[in-house]
């Protein structure tokens, strides 16, 4: 479990969104940079036959609740 200033955090759908909230969700959920985890969202999806990243992005568009 990731914990910041004694807080618990969760993977949530963030509110700095580009489409869903999903990629901004897990950059904020991990501490990376949004941009980054958007490009390498992308380049993964593109250049992976094996990795369905559209598919993905909406099963966890609707998994992933938003932020409360």
């Amino acid at each position: 479990m990731n914990y910041r200033n004694n807080t618990k955090t969760s993977l949530h759908r963030s509110d700095r969104r580009a489409i869903a909230g999903v990629c901004a969700g897990i950059a904020e959920y991990f501490g990376w940079d949004v941009t980054i985890t958007r490009v390498l969202y992308v380049l993964i999806s593109v250049f992976s036959a094996a990795f369905p990243g559209i598919l993905v992005y909406i099963v966890m568009w609707i998994v992933m609740p938003k932020r409360p």
